[in-house]
């Protein structure tokens, strides 16, 4: 790893950089940073884990007012921790944060197991980088971090090689991480480590003028910022196609169904969801007798991180508005909607639905 080092700066002169310019230019004010617990900055780490910080404050002080601490977390049904996660995406966190909650209680007495990067790691959710960012901002004590922010960082300054999320090369990433982390003021660190990455050493456009590395950084002196770090190698994402029936009664609620607690949307409430038009007539009849299809929506695709989801939405109106319940799903009420979690695309069917479509089934 020798030459992947050679940028003429030792680990103190980088950590001074580093720490001279978040004292002028970092982040400081954002809600996790005050009265810093283990269990608030874990909730923030979660929900920045591939999300933008500006997206996640709203989200973060409505989790914070009503899940004030680890206990409250763990009391709460999943349907009501997914309810608040609602729009967030990436649903597995929630669910994890949810696991991990538990497990805190029951394993460990409401306490964080801040004592053990291994155990803070072990959680559901967490993972090394995110147990390394929850020790050091909340405790102060020596742990290292690598978010996609610090790989950003460290890549364009040694111009490493190759997709970071591969074993080789995240390898070199944790040493030189491991190098460059102090002794000393590690929440500040962290912090400035993050900032960097999120403020000027940006996917895009990164402001190399502002960077306190500009002299020394690779990358920036080859002209070659936006090649790093490399992309992972694509592949051709698998299509996959689904109908919605957004059965709906006279009084306006829609019938919904809990997913299974794995797989995609796992335990957030959908419309109940068919791979054809036979298999959907088939369950209107089984279930909501005198319900017949009348129109069809326009398809919309959503996608997923690992495939793309074409959605057929097909309205119908249940005139008798039957009792489904039989299939374990319920009645959603769109004017006093019920603490559920809900997946995207649903929320705005949804909205769409219950506006003008019903009266308006042309509407699109």
């Amino acid at each position: 790893m020798s030459d992947l080092l050679e940028i003429g700066l030792t680990p103190n002169e980088f950590q001074r950089r580093v720490l001279t310019w978040y004292q002028a230019n970092g982040r400081k004010a954002l809600p996790w940073q005050y009265d810093k617990t283990p269990y608030r900055v874990w909730v923030s780490e979660i929900m920045l884990q591939q999300t933008q910080v500006a997206t996640v404050i709203p989200y973060y002080e409505r989790f914070m007012e009503r899940f004030p601490d680890v206990a409250s977390l763990a009391a709460a049904s999943q349907d009501e921790v997914l309810h608040l996660w609602t729009g967030l995406g990436y649903y597995a966190r929630g669910r994890n944060l949810h696991k991990a909650a538990c497990l805190v209680m029951e394993a460990y007495g409401g306490e964080f197991p801040v004592h053990s990067l291994e155990e803070m790691a072990s959680l559901p959710g967490v993972g090394r980088s995110t147990a390394g960012a929850i020790i050091s901002l909340s405790t102060g004590r020596r742990a290292v971090i690598l978010d996609g922010n610090v790989k950003r960082v460290l890549t364009r300054l040694h111009a490493i090689e190759g997709w970071p999320g591969r074993t080789s090369v995240e390898r070199i990433l944790w040493q030189l991480a491991d190098r460059y982390t102090p002794n000393t003021d590690l929440p500040e660190y962290s912090q400035a480590m993050m900032d960097l990455g999120a403020m000027v050493c940006t996917r895009g456009k990164p402001s190399c003028l502002l960077c306190p590395f500009e002299d020394v950084c690779v990358a920036h002196a080859r002209g070659e910022e936006r090649r790093f770090p490399e992309s992972k190698p694509k592949k051709r994402l698998p299509e996959r196609q689904t109908l919605m029936l957004l059965l709906y009664d006279d009084a306006g609620c829609v019938y919904l169904e809990q997913r299974p607690g794995a797989g995609i949307w796992g335990g957030l409430w959908c419309f109940p969801q068919f791979d054809d038009m036979t298999s959907l007539e088939d369950w209107l009849a089984t279930y909501s007798p005198g319900a017949s299809v009348e129109d069809i929506w326009s398809v919309f695709t959503h996608t997923f991180s690992h495939f793309r989801l074409f959605i057929t939405p097909v309205p119908v109106h249940s005139p008798h508005g039957v009792a489904v319940s039989d299939c374990g799903g319920c009645w959603y009420d769109p004017v006093s909607p019920p603490n559920l979690g809900l997946a995207a695309p649903v929320k705005a069917l949804l909205e769409t639905l219950t506006s003008d479509a019903v009266s308006s089934p042309t509407h699109r």
